[in-house]
């Protein structure tokens, strides 16, 4: 498992970054870069469900390990929904279940520092790369637009 770690600032105050980022329009905008169409359902309860989905119906199951708004959310993986179907028990699933990724939102003078941080496998970690450093820079472009 690799982790990998990115991180922008923004020129926006911390709880328009945070919006943007979890904001049911914005959220598929920016992570239009790891798959199209792709949505966030959670009900915002720390040990809850989180669904990350893609057009397809297809997605992760998490859920939230750590939640202090706007400035720190952490997600812990747990497995895949497939069909509508739930999958925590697959040995391919149990191969990465338990990872995180992190979202610390820092105040640096006005200014928002994004710090994003995700444990991954390494043969995903090209599409992840991409994903966090197109992902992130649209996140700044949407909070520095208005």
């Amino acid at each position: 498992m690799e982790t990998l770690s990115y991180e922008i600032i923004i020129d926006a105050p911390l709880q328009k970054v945070w919006d943007i980022l979890w904001g049911p329009e914005t959220y598929s905008e920016w992570t239009q870069f790891f798959g199209s169409g792709s949505k966030m359902k959670s009900d915002w309860k720390v040990g809850g469900k989180t669904y990350f989905m893609g057009s397809d119906s297809e997605g992760m199951v998490s859920t939230i390990d750590s939640l202090n708004e706007p400035t720190e959310i952490v997600f812990k993986h747990l497995g895949m929904v497939k069909d509508g179907v739930e999958d925590t028990e697959s040995k391919e699933v149990k191969e990465w279940s338990g990872s995180f990724e992190k979202y610390f939102l820092i105040d640096f003078d006005g200014k928002t520092k994004l710090h994003a941080e995700v444990q991954t496998e390494k043969s995903w970690e090209e599409h992840i790369n991409m994903g966090f450093t197109k992902g992130l820079q649209m996140v700044k472009e949407l909070a520095e637009r208005n």
